[in-house]
């Protein structure tokens, strides 16, 4: 196993605000690895610190088995950085855009218009190269941005929430294009608070909440926490309510609930699809009529309610009053 990311141990503080409280986590070479939590749990912290554009209070992090502290430089060369929100300049072309950006990675006019020419392509935005980034739509301006920190073809690549404010289809543009990349041999560590993009893309996700590592796992690793499928029954008769659930004990591996005000039995299971089929079987023996009977796999989403007691998109209020502090402190 090859590992192109490894951090230890690694603590920031801004302030009385601690960031980062000791985190542990690798990625392997050629994967994704989502990193997910809410508003300031310390996705971005980590992530910088990753990008040599912070420096660690304390703990060891490496790129391709590089510290991040001690060779940044080095670090630079290897790596590729979307933020949050496109970084191009709107008062230049599309193609200018990434000639400059090529420029800066010192290749010479020739290289940079050539590589330009290959990502514009590549990202379906040859038809728009000479115009100017004003008009460009935030689904094609996030391409540019993501376009522009591969123009140095970095074999690990940091994504930092890269579809925040995307519309749904051009979201899904990205998700493409960063699954592509990952074909290619890329390594991917994304930041996220959609749940269903780390499902979608990751191999592996690490759970951050308060600075701290507080699950990893594989998907259905981290889903199976909240206790795996449900199979869900809306009875059509209120008052069968009762039957319903004695009918279905024998499909249910743990502990069976009901909601009264949906006329809902929800059996956890783990007999996967057939198990909608013998909760048929059962309940028409027991002659009780269905409304509505669905499986419910859990999501990413329930994970983190579960780990948490909140949604990753949810902003505490003393969150928000610490960023602000921060912001005021660096101005």
């Amino acid at each position: 196993m090859t590992l192109a990311i490894e951090v230890s141990g690694l603590q920031k503080s801004f302030g009385e605000v601690q960031a980062l409280r000791g985190i542990d986590f690798t990625v392997e070479q050629g994967t994704v690895v989502g990193l997910l939590g809410p508003n300031g749990s310390g996705k971005t912290t980590t992530v910088r610190i990753l990008a040599t554009l912070l420096k660690a209070d304390s703990g060891i992090a490496k790129v391709s088995g590089i510290d991040v502290n001690s060779s940044p430089d080095q670090v630079r060369t290897m790596i590729g950085l979307t933020g949050q929100y496109a970084a191009v300049d709107e008062y230049l072309t599309g193609r200018e855009n990434l000639q400059l950006f090529g420029q800066l990675f010192h290749l010479s006019k020739k290289q940079s218009a050539q590589r330009a020419d290959e990502l514009l392509t590549r990202f379906d935005l040859a038809d728009a190269a000479d115009r100017g980034i004003k008009g460009y739509s935030g689904g094609m301006r996030r391409r540019l941005d993501l376009a522009a920190s591969l123009i140095g073809r970095p074999s690990v690549l940091f994504l930092d929430e890269p579809t925040t404010g995307l519309d749904p289809r051009s979201r899904l543009g990205m998700w493409e294009v960063i699954e592509s990349l990952v074909a290619q041999g890329t390594t991917v560590l994304l930041t996220t608070q959609y749940l269903e993009e780390a499902d979608q893309l990751a191999s592996r996700s690490v759970v951050l909440d308060h600075g701290s590592v507080i699950a990893q796992g594989t998907s259905d690793e981290l889903k199976s926490q909240v206790g795996g499928d449900r199979v869900e029954v809306v009875v059509e008769v209120p008052s069968q309510l009762s039957q319903a659930k004695d009918a279905l004990v024998s499909i249910a591996s743990g502990e069976i609930n009901t909601n009264d005000a949906e006329h809902k039995v929800i059996v956890p299971t783990s007999g996967g699809s057939r198990s909608v089929v013998e909760a048929v079987r059962l309940l028409d023996e027991a002659k009780i009529s269905i409304a509505d009977i669905a499986l419910r796999r859990p999501t990413l989403d329930d994970v983190f309610l579960s780990l948490t007691g909140r949604s990753a998109e949810e902003e505490k209020p003393e969150v928000k009053a610490k960023q602000r502090s921060r912001r005021g402190a660096r101005a």
